[in-house]
């Protein structure tokens, strides 16, 4: 039996979203025409950016279709700091997308410190703002790795307080907690459709007030002039769809609480460690450490065994790294060994008891052989 438990890396495709861009490809015709098949090809666009506001709390207009994540994350970033943003503070646990082109953007990152949990540090945040300048705040809505949700409406307004921008990475959270872009505070917002059960290669960027975006490719002036480029309109369709589909399912997600939690006791007694047990965490993902028991070996082990999951963020070409998440909790000792374990929409308990039976039997062996060894 093949399980599934990967779900923070990419979700499997919703049938709601297949069929809505399946019916989109077969339109062939582009949004931006205007005779009869281009208007229909437009309805259906529009139709799909209500759907993901929806899924954002936001307005339709607040909407911008991206490429995925990663390029709303960017666009958001360099658009504050084309603004007047001066300083860029980013959370050490953030996604490598945020992580990585802050280095580029910005010659002195200042890294905002999380506790031993992997909640942000608010005082740190506000001792940080009161050196004055306009900052760029990057904070994720949850954690793609450890789940732990973060305090963003917080965060919102010591950002506000000090003249500054707050961009929030909502990709693992979409689908996962409900969303409202005015009462979170939020500048900017990015989502990306494959988290939800959409296509892979869509994303949106979400805009609060009188945001600014300065555009990275010219030519059309498809979104309203933020981004050029024929829209990519069966990714678009398909996430409309899955934004639906995902809010519809949010309250049917609180039943992977229980069953994570059942699995964390079962690997905790064999000495695992979970990660941000003390915060709060996204209801279908489970982060947790066996010292000992390298990342690398207890996926390769699971796989073998028909059970799919991560060792961390899946954005590293296949590589299985230390956790710079868990290294960032203070936890360098652990950060080889952790896995994450994530479900979501058609998962099923028996999916979280065979992972727990397979990685006992995978424990199994691998003390065997240490006992072996001693």
């Amino acid at each position: 039996m093949r399980v599934y438990l990967d779900y923070n890396a990419t979700a499997p495709i919703r049938p709601e979203a297949r069929a809505a861009a399946l019916a989109a490809l077969d339109l062939g015709a582009n949004p931006s025409s205007t005779h009869a098949a281009g208007r229909e090809a437009r309805a259906v666009l529009e139709r799909a950016r209500e759907q993901v506001a929806r899924l954002a709390g936001a307005a339709p207009s607040a909407v911008t279709f991206v490429s995925g994540g990663v390029e709303a994350n960017t666009l958001a970033m360099e658009s504050a700091l084309a603004a007047g943003c001066d300083r860029l503070i980013v959370g050490a646990t953030e996604h490598d997308s945020v992580w990585a082109t802050a280095q580029v953007l910005a010659p002195n990152v200042e890294v905002w410190l999380v506790d031993a949990q992997g909640v942000a540090d608010l005082g740190w945040l506000e001792g940080a703002l009161a050196r004055g300048g306009r900052p760029l705040v990057c904070l994720m809505a949850a954690n793609n790795e450890t789940g732990v949700i973060q305090p963003v409406a917080e965060a919102a307004c010591l950002a506000r307080e000090a003249g500054g921008w707050l961009h929030v990475d909502a990709v693992q959270a979409a689908g996962k907690l409900a969303l409202d872009l005015a009462d979170m505070g939020a500048d900017t917002l990015a989502l990306s459709a494959h988290k939800i059960g959409g296509p892979q290669g869509v994303g949106a960027l979400v805009t609060g007030g009188n945001v600014a975006i300065t555009r990275r490719l010219h030519g059309g002036g498809q979104e309203r002039g933020r981004r050029a480029g024929t829209e990519n309109l069966s990714g678009i369709a398909g996430f409309g769809a899955a934004a639906v589909a995902a809010l519809r399912d949010l309250r049917g997600l609180e039943a992977h609480a229980a069953w994570r939690d059942d699995l964390a006791d079962a690997m905790q007694r064999a000495g695992a460690v979970v990660l941000g047990a003390g915060a709060p965490r996204l209801s279908q993902t489970l982060c947790v450490a066996t010292p000992g028991f390298s990342s690398e070996v207890q996926v390769m082990a699971l796989d073998l065994a028909g059970v799919m999951v991560s060792a961390g963020a899946a954005c590293s070409s296949g590589k299985v790294k230390a956790s710079r998440v868990v290294e960032a909790m203070g936890r360098a000792d652990l950060a080889s060994s952790s896995i994450r374990v994530s479900g979501g929409w058609a998962s099923t308990g028996a999916d979280w008891r065979r992972c727990a039976e397979a990685w006992a039997e995978a424990f199994a062996r691998h003390a065997a052989r240490r006992k072996e060894y001693a």
